[in-house]
């Protein structure tokens, strides 16, 4: 805005004193000081506010003004309630340094002069920074020459004042201007982001947290095909897809304009989230021609020599010829035969380490999508004997020594995939172990999709299950026929359940400690607090009410699965 400006609003109560011909410049902020010398926080262009408590004598006006004048202020208002009528020294020293001069009634509060500024500012600065957005846009859809959504985020900063973040569906950073996001915040805002979207509620979704408040916008990538359920299919899938705007500031508190301008900047994300989805492509392909060689019975020779074309692309730079694991992931709706497809871009974003910020870190995932199953090929360099001296073995916290663990890939990802599939989506996943050729890769894929119906079969709905876990007893439950289950759980179970709600015994919950403490009488009770008299009488009672004897294997091993199954 224009010092000119300042006169012709009649509600601000402003005279000019000095400097008609400077009325021209332009205002780019707003300050009130007291200070003898503010020059250390002025940047040029602002408006200067003072009620001229700094002035002691007359001489002070012209190092006050100087300075002012050298930091390249636009104007000075003084007010009128300290002193009356504003000195003739410092009307002389603005002049001399032909610095414009304004007086505020002294019925005038200063809030109302830098309100009236900051939105005036505001709104021309969200106008300029719209006809950026819009320039960069335009260059972004016939080439790279803008520079990516980053640009843009910056500008938010600078221009607007206003902290923004590109997020996926699960909260990981995938741009962002300042300061990162705080620990678990992005996957608190993704998981918001997702229940409001299931909800129905419109964007964008305001959500307070950790005393901030932010405003959520979807960034949606026109021209995604449609799920086979249909449109309210196709809703439910893009709200797991889709990634989202993330900006530090109450859109409640907006007008229009600021509201048009991000709406501008998400398409202008979208555009890069189209271009980056283009370039997976390739790596998609290739993770599906390697699959139909596997699954038809192709030669190892065949595979191995498709696995060498597909390792430069996945693991560049690696001389090694690496492991591989496959990760099997489905998506299953409520009520409906087939499965969701998105399951691969869901896989996709599980397998990037969560706290890898970027476009780019997915950029050595492959997977498939068939049979409405999401498959990853996932390589893994070859151990290096001389990175491991103590030959242990072990391996980072993201794939321990036995490469991916289906639990810490899900621990990051569980709360907003959980918003995003509300009550009527599960996401299943499986883990093979690792394999060392392409012999191997067929036995991997059939241990992946066990292990994933493993999963399938416990409560939740984000479940994953690996390939360790199909050596145990585990591996036996979830097959059991539901009715055999049921009558086998009952007819050990329910007359203890029984005797605890009428008696409020907690005999369930001994025998699971009992159990878990490998029938130890003093570590029970411990466990417990209880004297070891007590424990022995809840023990007998359970015997007593199933005819059961705890101190044989074959009955303790009847109870611990009737607790696994119920």
């Amino acid at each position: 805005m224009r010092l000119r400006a300042l006169l012709e609003t009649d509600a601000l109560g402003l005279r000019l004193l000095g400097g008609q011909d400077e009325l021209d410049r332009t205002v780019r902020g707003v300050m009130t000081t007291d200070l003898r010398d503010p020059s250390r926080y002025l940047s040029g262009g602002e408006l200067v506010l003072t009620g001229l408590a700094w002035r002691r004598t007359p001489e002070d006006s012209e190092p006050f003004v100087r300075l002012l004048a050298g930091a390249g202020v636009a104007g000075l208002a003084a007010g009128e309630a300290e002193l009356g009528a504003i000195p003739d020294d410092l009307v002389g020293a603005c002049a001399r340094h032909r610095l414009p001069l304004f007086a505020v009634h002294e019925t005038v509060a200063f809030a109302s002069i830098t309100e009236y500024v900051v939105r005036q500012v505001s709104g021309e600065r969200a106008g300029d920074l719209a006809a950026v957005v819009d320039r960069h846009r335009r260059l972004m859809t016939s080439g790279p020459a803008g520079g990516g959504p980053e640009v843009v985020l910056d500008l938010l900063g600078t221009d607007l004042d206003m902290r923004a973040w590109v997020l996926s569906p699960t909260g990981r950073r995938i741009a962002g201007a300042g300061e990162p996001l705080s620990t678990g915040a992005g996957a608190a805002l993704a998981a918001e982001h997702l229940a409001a979207t299931r909800g129905g509620r419109r964007a964008p979704h305001r959500v307070a947290l950790g005393g901030t408040t932010y405003s959520l916008f979807p960034v949606r990538v026109p021209g995604h095909a449609a799920s086979p359920g249909g449109q309210a299919g196709e809703l439910r899938e893009r709200a797991l897809s889709d990634w989202l705007l993330a900006v530090e500031a109450d859109a409640g508190e907006w007008g229009a304009p600021r509201l048009d301008l991000l709406q501008g900047v998400t398409q202008l994300i979208a555009v890069e989230r189209d271009r980056r989805d283009a370039a997976r492509t390739v790596r998609r392909r290739l993770a599906q021609e390697i699959l139909e060689l596997v699954q038809s019975g192709a030669p190892p020779a065949e595979i191995a020599a498709r696995l060498r074309v597909a390792a430069p692309v996945l693991l560049p730079g690696r001389g090694a010829a690496p492991h591989w694991q496959i990760v099997v992931a489905r998506v299953d709706w409520d009520g409906e035969g087939e499965p969701g497809s998105v399951a691969q871009s869901l896989l996709e974003e599980i397998l990037v380490d969560p706290v890898a910020a970027g476009l780019e870190s997915g950029d050595r995932i492959a997977v498939a999508h068939t049979g409405g199953e999401a498959i990853a090929l996932v390589p893994m360099p070859a151990p290096d004997p001389t990175e491991d001296e103590d030959g242990d073995g072990e391996g980072t916290e993201a794939t321990g020594p036995g490469g991916l663990q289906a639990d810490v890939l899900l621990a990051a990802v569980r709360d907003p995939l959980t918003a995003g599939l509300a009550d009527d989506g599960r996401l299943t996943l499986g883990v093979s172990a690792p394999v060392r050729s392409a012999e191997g890769l067929r036995g991997a894929l059939e241990e992946a999709r066990h292990a994933r119906r493993v999963a399938a079969a416990r409560p939740g709905r984000v479940c994953a299950a690996g390939h360790h876990e199909l050596a145990s007893h585990v591996l036996l439950l979830p097959f059991v026929p539901d009715d055999v289950r049921r009558a086998f759980t009952a007819r050990l179970l329910d007359p203890l359940r029984d005797y605890d709600r009428r008696h409020r015994a907690e005999l369930v919950p001994t025998l699971e400690a009992f159990l878990d403490c490998d029938g130890s009488w003093t570590r029970c009770a411990a466990r417990l607090h209880l004297h070891v008299n007590t424990l022995r009488y809840r023990v007998g009672r359970i015997e007593q009410l199933t005819g059961r004897d705890l101190s044989r294997l074959e009955d303790k091993l009847d109870f611990f699965l009737a607790l696994r199954m119920s």
